[in-house]
């Protein structure tokens, strides 16, 4: 059944998205604008502040009003304007069905943080695109800015059905090829592949001077593993099967996960690259606020 816009638009998601903003509106304007601030004062128009005048600053900079009222040199200091291009880049592979307990899965609870973010870029006349991918790009959008584009975003993901296989690095490097410019790539996915091809490929991304923040969602259960006794998993994308005792599994399982996040988040760092780990339990905005908040500590 295909699912309808209106799931991730529905009021109530809309004013939690719209409280998110007023919320944030400071934190999100540093996020966004802070991201690509441009080391050429005066590229643009934007007005910043005064500052007082030195030997060697532009004459025409000069407030002449300032002057006549305090009778000393100040000049005006502007601040390049700083609209970026930023992509949703979405996993769509089977393993992003998956859910345990919680009422969405991981790729329903990744529409609705990348809806978040594409309205908040839209919102402030950033243009937001879109990227899905499996084994390979299957589906994108151009970035714009116009007030439209989230729901055309979300017009191609409401009729996406999580399915087949995944290659997330071979994605990454498509995406790389189809980015003319400069761009804000906000990749969204389990993560649940060979990190070798996923590392070289983000790793691209940043030498060719995009910045890469990367959602990696897991189902809550994925994380606490709250299994007891023998359980049969099925792997959604090879369907191959293993039987477990839980109970015996589960300190080992859990400190594989814990490290397994740990490494993304080292080579992350190492890489200039947001890492973002989250889980189904966590209510998409306070993460989304959470990370605003941390980024915006940073700059």
């Amino acid at each position: 059944m295909v699912r309808a816009v209106e799931e991730y638009l529905k009021p109530e998601v809309v004013r939690q998205i719209a409280r998110l903003d007023l919320r944030a509106q400071f934190i999100v304007r540093g996020f966004l604008q802070g991201l690509h601030a441009s080391p050429y004062q005066g590229f643009s128009v934007e007005f910043s502040e005064h500052r007082r005048y030195t030997q060697g600053d532009d004459p025409k900079d000069i407030d002449w009003l300032v002057y006549a009222k305090t009778d000393k040199h100040y000049v005006k200091k502007f601040e390049a304007e700083t609209n970026i291009t930023g992509y949703l880049v979405i996993d769509t592979s089977a393993s992003m069905a998956y859910t345990y307990q919680q009422q969405v899965t991981k790729l329903d609870y990744s529409i609705s943080l990348a809806a978040a973010l594409c309205w908040l870029m839209v919102h402030q006349q950033d243009p937001c695109g879109l990227m899905v991918f499996d084994e390979k790009l299957h589906a994108s959008l151009p970035a714009r800015s116009k007030r439209s584009q989230i729901a055309q975003v979300l017009s191609i993901l409401s009729k996406v059905k999580p399915s087949g296989k995944t290659d997330i690095g071979k994605s990454l490097v498509q995406a790389a090829a189809m980015l003319r410019h400069r761009s804000l790539l906000m990749i969204f996915s389990d993560l649940l592949a060979d990190p070798e091809p996923i590392r070289d490929a983000l790793l691209r991304l940043r030498h060719r001077g995009h910045d890469v923040i990367v959602f990696h969602i897991l189902d809550e259960a994925e994380v606490k593993f709250p299994f007891d006794g023998m359980v049969d998993f099925t792997d959604p994308e090879t369907q191959d099967r293993l039987v477990i005792d839980a109970d015996a599994a589960r300190r080992q399982y859990v400190a594989s996960v814990q490290a397994f996040r740990e490494d993304y988040r080292t080579f992350c760092f190492h890489g200039g690259i947001d890492y973002v780990p989250l889980d189904t339990s966590m209510q998409f905005d306070r993460a989304l606020m959470e990370y605003l908040v941390s980024r915006r500590n940073r700059f």
